[in-house]
């Protein structure tokens, strides 16, 4: 995401696990990369762009032009994100006129067409309310069992609720394992003071 800020360099290996290939080369391209994990931010930001345009986006940014096979990508990725049946009818429609769950649902529909291995989902409930974060997160409780998907998240009890394996950083270490066995029985004092909230 930041390959165009001046003085940025990266450092070290990240390996995709499917064919091994280190993001981080030079002879990677950083738009492919981007098709292959997708990201999810914080806040909901679609574009200014109609519902169906917004999904389509991707798809077009890899030269997909058969109005068949997007429709087909649009319709799935709207349905895999529980949104088909709110927005089939008002596919034209701008995505500014969703509420804020539906924006959301809408955005991980457009990280969803385009088949990724891995989405990023940054606080996908900060900036949203307790219902519309109920829907989020049994959406993403579907969809782990089709992607690969990686939730940073500050409330811990979301993690303990949606997470198969938690992760979290301890004076430059990080301490990594089942989510179970964090929450319940931590095998270190630091993961068990940092669960419980003694800091943190």
């Amino acid at each position: 995401m930041h390959d165009l800020y001046p003085g940025n360099r990266y450092e070290g290996e990240i390996l995709l696990d499917s064919d091994r290939v280190d993001i981080l080369a030079r002879k990677v391209d950083p738009i492919e990369v981007r098709m292959r994990i997708s990201m999810v931010f914080q806040k909901p930001n679609p574009f200014p762009k109609s519902i169906y345009e917004n999904v389509a986006y991707g798809l077009r940014v890899r030269g997909e032009s058969k109005r068949s096979v997007i429709d087909e990508k649009v319709e799935q990725a709207l349905r895999n994100a529980a949104l088909w049946n709110e927005a089939k009818d008002r596919l034209h429609d701008l995505a500014f006129n969703l509420s804020g769950g539906q924006q959301q649902r809408l955005c991980i529909a457009r990280a969803l067409a385009t088949t990724p291995e891995i989405i990023l989902f940054d606080e996908p409930t900060s900036a949203l309310d307790p219902f519309a974060t109920t829907s989020i997160e049994e959406l993403i409780s579907q969809l782990k069992e089709k992607v690969t998907i990686l939730i940073v998240t500050h409330n811990m009890q979301q993690a303990a609720r949606i997470s198969d394996y938690t992760a979290f950083m301890y004076l430059g270490e990080m301490v990594f394992d089942k989510t179970q066995t964090i929450f319940s029985q931590p095998a270190q004092k630091q993961t068990k003071d940092y669960v419980s909230g003694r800091f943190g």
